[in-house]
């Protein structure tokens, strides 16, 4: 898409060139055609110029934050800028190199710099008006295409939930059967039972805002790591820790496991030295989360999970502009670190 509009933008501006090289030719002046076009080409450099500073710098910084006060100032300091760097070609180094210069007028220095004030004015309102209309629409364009591809995505996202509602549900119905029918026998094997009945409870749920509370989320976490410890009672090493209240928290379901089963996959699960670390800090409207595990060569699991690209995507139409998520892998030692604000 990138290069499609930058095609679109030298495309213009070759237009534009040919529009104002054009119009030098059929001008009934007294100037020689060579002044012409030499007088074209800095006025089409010093646009372009400012169109560029005008679209890439000021209108993303001052537009989009509506900065109206910094932004009237920094359209100021472009007129200026405008008005200096034309004087600078025509009437610095024209001179110097070909000969010739623009401004020729005879009178007070005063009566000099208001005419070119006011000449300059005229023609560079236009570029600041353009560069800003097609910024806007652009921009608009753009999000535009985002808010669509966010809609796709949920639509797809739903009839995949809808489709998968049928199996959980007998699924969780049959645990519970499971559980009454196995707890007179083996209390292990129906806590188990139970444990795993919890987990599915918690999947199947749903909320109007998308959010649950972060206890919930804690309590999914421990019930995930107590079923493995049942599976390896002797060589399941993890320490699970949690400072702060999670108290009135509320975060999207399920952002936290793809971090833990991650660990548990790749990471060594059975040195009681080097145990698999996860720590989850609450301060204020922050939440940190972080994995550390010793990286293994074994894969103990040959479910793919949930990809490092496909979380970063969740992470980003869950918490725009509100998460930062940081992997590093050192000396065989695995961290995953996740901030979430709000």
């Amino acid at each position: 898409m990138k290069n499609k509009v930058i095609r679109w933008h030298i495309l213009g501006w070759l237009l534009y060139s040919s529009y104002e090289v054009a119009g030098k030719f059929l001008e009934h002046s007294n100037t020689p055609l060579r002044m012409k076009l030499w007088f074209a080409l800095s006025f089409v450099l010093v646009r372009l110029v400012v169109f560029y500073v005008c679209y890439l710098l000021l209108y993303p910084r001052f537009l989009r934050a509506e900065r109206t006060v910094a932004l009237g100032a920094a359209l100021g300091s472009v007129v200026v800028f405008y008005m200096g760097l034309r004087a600078f070609i025509e009437e610095v180094i024209y001179p110097a190199v070909l000969g010739f210069h623009n401004y020729t007028i005879d009178g007070p220095l005063t009566y000099k710099i208001g005419y070119y004030f006011g000449d300059n004015l005229y023609f560079v309102v236009p570029v600041i008006v353009v560069s800003a209309a097609i910024w806007a629409t652009q921009t608009a364009l753009r999000r535009e295409r985002e808010n669509r591809q966010l809609r796709a995505e949920k639509r797809a996202a739903e009839a995949a939930f809808l489709k998968t509602q049928i199996n959980p549900h007998f699924l969780y119905n049959t645990l519970n059967m499971l559980f009454s029918m196995a707890y007179p026998v083996a209390k292990p094997v129906a806590n188990a039972i139970l444990k795993l009945s919890e987990l599915m409870r918690y999947m199947l749920h749903d909320t109007p805002d998308g959010l649950v509370d972060l206890e919930k989320e804690i309590d999914y976490l421990r019930n995930y790591l107590a079923l493995y410890r049942l599976r390896f009672p002797d060589s399941f090493h993890v320490d699970f820790t949690v400072t702060g209240d999670p108290v009135g928290r509320r975060v999207a379901p399920l952002v936290l496991i793809p971090f833990v089963e991650n660990a548990i996959k790749h990471g060594v699960l059975d040195d009681p030295e080097n145990p698999v670390h996860i720590r989850l800090n609450i301060e204020g409207k922050q939440l940190q989360f972080e994995v550390e595990n010793q990286r293994s060569d074994d894969n103990k699991d040959t479910t793919t999970g949930i990809g490092l690209p496909n979380l970063r995507r969740r992470l980003e139409l869950l918490y725009p502009e509100r998460h930062a998520l940081q992997v590093a892998a050192e000396d065989g030692q695995f961290t995953t670190s996740l901030r979430l604000v709000g």
